[in-house]
């Protein structure tokens, strides 16, 4: 078990770092100069320079290439002394670190936070950018999963049981529908027809963040607000968990141990909940856990219908304004959060199943 964790972790190694590396290279061929969008297109020279000296960008792109990596690694090697130093110990940086060991006469070992660079328009740390914006984004992702998953594995039980009836024909219809429509053609939809048309009944608001805040600038938490984009980003989820609920449950139902089960005079409640949808499940917990990681990085429109200040309308914001710091550091927190489920995912398979750890 410890070789299939560790070989699962190698794995997710090498996928974040083909992702930062893939990040830094296309962001590093993009068009712009960051010191001029940090200074204003009126900057002299001598300023420009100093600005690129301090990102590092006059120097060679595998250096550049290295103090990227040192900057995103917790553990990094830096020169506490040598403030002209591509690695030196810059306190502006990195605001907590831990002296590990030296490694040479003016080298450390350093234990510190992932450094994820500056923003090049609010001068802000992207760190201190994405722990802001990203749990309202985690949160519409979970509400959202949560809603499909429920409302899904429901749905698909009972079209399994009422197999070719009126409601398992209209649940297939439904599950496909959600497949084929985009979430921002549904955002749209949904934001006009339930935060617009029907608002005097509905009581929702077309947009809308996670909190408000009021002329005294306290700030008060609108959970009405998660409701038309928790759906809206739910949509997709819930059809698939839907076809894949129906489809195994189908399967689990012609196995032979349940036959047996319902010979036995068990009751029909027994024979579906607690023996057949148990063993139906193991397709929809691997899609519900990548639904989640998706959605993490998928709600990027809906944020924007919604106004939803997660980190995915910090994307675009940035994107708009050609701000790469903030789009780099974010794309690699998705990346983080996808890895790292899909790592939990195999390991519990791994634990649940030991054939998973054969192959």
């Amino acid at each position: 078990m410890t070789k299939f964790i560790f070989k699962r972790l190698f794995y997710g190694f090498l996928v974040l770092l083909g992702v930062i590396t893939v990040i830094f290279l296309l962001f590093n061929v993009l068009p712009g100069d960051p010191a001029r969008m940090m200074l204003g297109q009126r900057a002299d020279q001598a300023s420009i320079a100093a600005i690129n000296k301090d990102l590092g960008r006059d120097k060679p792109m595998t250096i550049q290439f290295f103090i990227y990596l040192n900057d995103l690694s917790p553990i990094s090697i830096q020169d506490p002394l040598n403030k002209e130093h591509y690695l030196y110990l810059n306190p502006e940086k990195y605001t907590s670190y831990v002296k590990l060991f030296p490694v040479s006469n003016t080298k450390i070992i350093v234990l510190k936070y992932p450094y994820l660079r500056r923003s090049y328009i609010t001068k802000r740390k992207v760190s201190d950018i994405v722990i802001e914006t990203l749990p309202e984004t985690a949160i519409l992702a979970f509400s959202s999963i949560t809603f499909g998953a429920f409302f899904g594995i429901l749905i698909g039980v009972f079209a399994a049981i009422k197999k070719n009836t009126w409601f398992d024909k209209s649940s297939l219809i439904f599950a496909i529908f959600g497949m084929a429509l985009p979430s921002f053609f549904m955002g749209l939809l949904i934001a006009w027809l339930f935060g617009f048309v029907l608002r005097k009944y509905t009581g929702l608001n077309n947009v809308g963040s996670l909190y408000s805040i009021d002329d005294f600038g306290d700030k008060h938490l609108e959970l009405k607000n998660l409701i038309l984009p928790a759906i809206t980003l739910g949509l997709r989820p819930l059809a698939i968990i839907i076809q894949l609920t129906r489809s195994s449950f189908l399967d689990v139902l012609s196995q032979d141990y349940i036959r047996t089960a319902t010979a036995k005079g068990l009751s029909f409640y027994k024979v579906v909940f607690k023996h057949a949808l148990k063993n139906a499940l193991n397709p929809v917990i691997t899609a519900v856990s990548g639904w989640f990681a998706g959605l993490m990085a998928g709600a990027v429109f809906v944020e924007i219908i919604f106004n939803w200040k997660g980190i995915g309308f910090e994307v675009v914001d940035a994107l708009n304004k050609n701000d790469l710091p903030v789009v780099m550091g974010a794309t690699l927190v998705f990346a983080m959060i996808f890895v790292i489920i899909n790592i939990g995912v195999d390991i519990l398979y791994g634990i649940i199943d030991p054939r998973v750890r054969v192959q």
